[in-house]
């Protein structure tokens, strides 16, 4: 088992190279490397064919140390000098949540497209905020909800949904445990002004999936809770939280996400996701098959068929990245619309704030 497939926090999944544009033709920047998961935001890029130039981090020993995994890319000590460069076309960061937001009104403002980590935002003033500014500056917001975009089972329960296997969905089960692994995780993670809350951070990873694989372009969280229950020692944590949503379709949604994996699981979290359909229903579980198979990538499937059992570990890709650059390049919206990067954050956002505290 690899280090990062224990630590959820640096976890960056290892794809095939599907290049669709010719080197040199899309050059990029990653700035802001406060959590782990802007490797996986590069590594998807550059196996896309994208071509990682500048690094930024105010700790630019740490930004040297990035860029020295990436042939090619160089450490810069100012975002300016990104910003300023004509030749990037996009800056990927992932910077402490309640950072994110200014830092893509500053890529915007200076003509380039920005992809953060998730989550996108911790305050509605915020989303509302880079909302403005996509109307303002044409530019992109996209967000990496890797729990679907970087999980090659959820990318095939697309894929099965879109081609009538399960019938129409009627309802999404989600689960999301992380392992907190407390003392590798910085000061910020545990300040819920900088993280946002349980909700709003790996919350919207549920969320997004939701609205994804139902289909739905809005939705109401009809009830959320949060709980601190077992780290007294971090006051501001949350390491529970869930909550129940009802999309405009009829479709509905119950997630749990919590920071309880025990040592013993292969991995950083058990990820698994329920989809119930008219004709059918499928189970993901994305990470490990827990007893059975340390891989992940597990796709189960039920219907008038009969019952399936499909392992698409390294088989399906991850098309989010070429998608991405070829929306940047022709300012089209095929990987994801903008209006569902911001309904995701959004709702996540809501669920937040109405959330019951129980403990």
């Amino acid at each position: 088992m690899t280090a990062s497939k224990q630590d959820g926090m640096n976890y960056a999944p290892q794809g095939k190279p599907n290049h669709v544009v010719q080197p040199g033709e899309f050059a990029f920047a990653a700035a802001a490397l406060d959590h782990g998961h802007i490797h996986g935001m590069s590594k998807g890029l550059i196996e896309a064919g994208a071509a990682l130039k500048w690094v930024y981090d105010r700790d630019y020993a740490k930004a040297e140390s990035f860029a020295s995994k990436f042939p090619g890319a160089k450490a810069v000590d100012s975002l300016e000098r990104i910003l300023e460069d004509p030749e990037v076309r996009l800056v990927a960061a992932a910077a402490v949540p309640s950072e994110r937001c200014a830092l893509g009104l500053r890529v915007m403002d200076a003509g380039k497209d920005y992809f953060t980590d998730k989550t996108p935002f911790t305050s509605l003033e915020q989303l509302e905020a880079a909302r403005a500014k996509v109307r303002e500056t044409g530019q992109k917001y996209m967000v990496y909800y890797s729990e679907r975009l970087h999980v090659e089972s959820a990318v095939y329960a697309g894929q099965l949904i879109r081609e009538g296997a399960i019938g129409r969905v009627l309802q999404v089960t989600g689960f999301g445990p992380h392992r907190l692994s407390a003392s590798s995780r910085p000061d910020w993670f545990f300040q819920k002004d900088k993280y946002g809350g349980i909700l709003c951070d790996i919350g919207s990873h549920q969320i997004e999936q939701f609205l994804f694989y139902t289909g739905n372009k809005d939705a109401k969280v009809l009830h959320s809770k949060v709980a601190n229950y077992n780290h007294p020692d971090y006051p501001e944590l949350e390491d529970y939280g869930d909550a129940t949503l009802v999309g405009e379709n009829g479709a509905t949604q119950y997630f749990r996400v919590d920071w309880f994996t025990p040592d013993g699981l292969g991995t950083w979290g058990d990820g698994r996701t329920f989809i119930l359909g008219t004709d059918g229903y499928i189970e993901l579980r994305k990470y490990i098959d827990i007893a059975r198979d340390s891989a992940g990538d597990h796709v189960y499937l039920v219907n008038k068929d009969g019952e399936r059992r499909f392992d698409v570990n390294g088989q399906v890709g991850y098309p989010f990245f070429g998608e991405l650059i070829l929306d940047c390049l022709n300012r089209t919206e095929h990987a994801m619309t903008q209006e569902h990067a911001f309904k995701a954050a959004e709702l996540c956002l809501k669920a937040q704030e109405m959330a019951v505290r129980i403990s």
